[in-house]
């Protein structure tokens, strides 16, 4: 492959406070690709809700990968193909739901263009199916509902919480899932060993990418992973301070303000 990759994130990253790409940054990301280089959106979204995202970058003309579910599904954008996935272990489904009951959070899971939960219908699932243009389903069963393949579950917590839940959480699935907090109020559960790196290392291995020419922009928890993976490492200045930390650079503005087209001018153009 010619040319750099550039991998995003798109919440705090890509998309402003009102969830858009302002129409300078999206200019620029046209253009670098229509100078060769390759777009890699790596999110925590379902695939439906990222789909709107390729659409406008227009990575189905220009070529391009989405990392979907934190990484747990990887499509090219190109041919619609699913290069790589890890499905998630059903028989954790069940004592996921009862800690969920049990501490007062949320559970929800993605089936085609539809959120599902198991459990009361809070702001936070409500955000998350508006942000991925997705139905809110409530479920009377959802164990039993869910007899299909699915990539990730999500839990939903007070902020002030989340963190003492993700831990516990973390050290009760050690070694059977992957557990961090995406959000302040999100905890994601997934397959052992997914995360935004690993699956970036599949698909650099697939397609023949040198780590060296790639720069990944993120703000959040799930996103350390791939700036500390990639060449080069950047976080936004409205990131999370361990964010930041674990980046190579910070941006001087913030996802309000076109913070990527520092990263764009500096690397690409």
């Amino acid at each position: 492959m010619q040319g750099k990759v550039l991998i995003l994130d798109i919440d705090g990253t890509l998309t402003n406070s009102q969830k858009e790409i302002t129409p300078k940054t999206l200019d620029a990301l046209l253009d670098i690709q229509k100078q060769g280089h390759t777009i890699v959106i790596a999110s925590g979204r379902p695939s439906h809700g990222v789909k709107w995202i390729s659409d406008i970058l227009q990575m189905e003309r220009y070529g391009g990968y989405v990392l979907c579910f934190n990484g747990a599904r990887i499509i090219d954008v190109k041919t619609g193909e699913i290069v790589y996935q890890q499905i998630f272990p059903r028989e954790c489904i069940a004592p996921l739901y009862e800690y969920a009951k049990e501490h007062d959070m949320g559970l929800v899971t993605y089936e085609n263009d539809s959120v599902i939960t198991a459990t009361r219908i809070d702001e936070h699932m409500e955000f998350e199916a508006g942000i991925n243009h997705m139905e809110l389903k409530l479920v009377t069963d959802f164990v039993s509902y869910v007899d299909f393949d699915v990539n990730k579950c999500l839990m939903t917590a007070d902020v002030n919480a989340a963190p003492e839940l993700e831990k516990e959480l973390a050290a009760q699935y050690d070694g059977i899932l992957s557990i961090y907090r995406s959000e302040p109020f999100f905890i994601e559960a997934m397959s052992l060993g997914v995360d935004k790196a690993a699956s970036l290392e599949h698909l650099f291995t697939k397609i023949g990418v040198d780590r060296a020419d790639t720069i990944a922009c993120g703000d959040g928890f799930n996103d350390i992973s791939m700036i500390q993976y990639a060449g080069t490492g950047i976080a936004m200045a409205n990131a999370q301070e361990k964010v930041k930390e674990a980046a190579d650079l910070v941006t001087e503005k913030s996802n309000d303000e076109d913070g990527l087209l520092e990263v764009i001018d500096r690397y690409f153009r």
